[in-house]
């Protein structure tokens, strides 16, 4: 099922005239509404009537977080706020939060994303979903909500926390599809098993994931835990939030709705444009009326696949996340992303779905240290095998980041569950 066949069935040159028409058209309408572009595009001679291809787009300067921060609160808005019906902001943990406002019809707009990615995910107006993202400024759990609603699916807004309670609406509710972020699903698996729960006490078929980077060993343990097929979703809050991309049942990278969102890959270091391969992804807002936002650097790494999709969609793909260029950790020369680790770890049934990084300093020296949760607790009670185990983990982390590491196996359930992203990284060395 494609829930809008007419926009995720154009072809490659139908999709192109569209995405230059509105470009050519967000570019002025910026220009003349943000005093903000219009000093950048003066600053460097950039007249909106320069745009006249898709790669002059490569003349825009970028947009980055700082940006957002620096016009706290409204710098960046397009419209006055009487045309605004909605303020959301970042969950940054330091300085002023980025702070996103939205017109109806940008609403709109974002429902009719979320609608596409949800249908290509599985989802119809038959399931029951239960979101368990909080509702607040954070975008995640009312950009599924209102999506969701569009489709005509029933939703149960039972926000984040109580745990317990959780599991029990989603029985007692026969919820069909689950929307959070991978680790509380993982989390909510554990539970269940603690609590009894066998997975035929629910109706789960569909997992709707996001607001954090996750690998496909993470996404089989929740599938195996809760009886559901999981799937990943893309977005961030300074373009629209959840609804950028999604994944389709043949996994074979996450959609991007193209028609709102123009992507693009770069060289992190020197922002050249990439045409293969792994680089950071780079999003333009093609339709977003009260914020516009021109070539803003997501931070995110990941790469884009243009093949047809067994899906009968021809929307371009992204690759999943495969971490964050400022999330990378350089330890001894070495650039590591903590979701090689996570791959690693969730490949090796002896171990549960948590796992923490630390690295520190230690006479000069970066040492990298990783807590890894076991799943039978049975383990740490034969010397042995706990180290034949411990060393099994060194070996293997040791051939695919080429740095020895400090392995520490933990008791079941020790490590600190989170309900909204995980925090696995805990860096020592400032």
């Amino acid at each position: 099922m494609i829930y809008n066949k007419l926009a995720e069935t154009m072809t490659r040159r139908e999709m192109g005239e569209l995405q230059l028409e509105r470009l050519k058209k967000i570019v002025r309408y910026a220009y003349n509404k943000v005093e903000f572009y219009r000093k950048k595009f003066d600053e460097i001679g950039l007249k909106p009537s320069d745009i006249k291809t898709l790669k002059d787009i490569q003349r825009i300067p970028f947009t980055v977080k700082s940006d957002l921060r620096d016009n706290y609160p409204y710098g960046l808005s397009a419209v006055s706020m009487d045309k605004v019906v909605r303020i959301h902001a970042s969950s940054g943990t330091s300085g002023k939060p980025t702070v996103v406002v939205y017109t109806k019809n940008d609403l709109d707009m974002w429902s009719e994303c979320i609608a596409r990615l949800v249908v290509a995910a599985g989802c119809s107006e038959k399931d029951v979903v239960q979101i368990c993202f909080g509702y607040g400024l954070f975008t995640g759990g009312f950009g599924l909500h209102y999506g969701l609603e569009r489709l005509g699916a029933a939703v149960i807004p039972a926000s984040s926390g109580n745990s317990e309670r959780q599991l029990m609406l989603m029985k007692d509710f026969g919820a069909t599809a689950l929307v959070s972020t991978p680790s509380y699903a993982l989390y909510l698996g554990e539970l269940a098993e603690k609590l009894g729960y066998a997975k035929s006490d629910f109706k789960l078929k569909t997992g709707l994931f996001g607001s954090e980077a996750s690998t496909p060993e993470i996404m089989k343990q929740i599938e195996d835990k809760l009886g559901l097929k999981a799937t990943n979703n893309y977005g961030l809050s300074e373009i629209i939030g959840p609804g950028v991309s999604g994944d389709c049942l043949f996994d074979t990278g996450m959609h991007i709705n193209e028609d709102h969102f123009y992507p693009e890959i770069i060289d992190e270091n020197t922002g050249e444009i990439l045409t293969d391969g792994f680089g950071e992804l780079v999003l333009t807002t093609l339709t977003k009326e009260g914020m516009p936002i021109l070539r803003y650097r997501t931070k995110d790494i990941t790469r884009l696949f243009y093949e047809p999709c067994a899906c009968g969609r021809t929307t371009v793909r992204m690759d999943r996340i495969k971490g964050r260029s400022d999330d990378m950790l350089k330890i001894r020369g070495v650039n590591i992303f903590p979701s090689q680790i996570e791959s690693v770890l969730m490949g090796m049934p002896e171990i549960g779905g948590q796992y923490e990084i630390i690295v520190k300093r230690e006479n000069f020296m970066d040492i990298l240290e990783v807590l890894v949760e076991l799943k039978d607790a049975s383990l740490l009670e034969n010397y042995k095998d706990l180290d034949a185990l411990r060393a099994k983990i060194r070996h293997n982390l040791k051939t695919v980041l080429q740095i020895d590491t400090v392995v520490k196996l933990v008791e079941p359930l020790s490590l600190k569950r989170y309900e909204g992203k995980a925090k696995r990284v805990t860096d020592l060395r400032s």
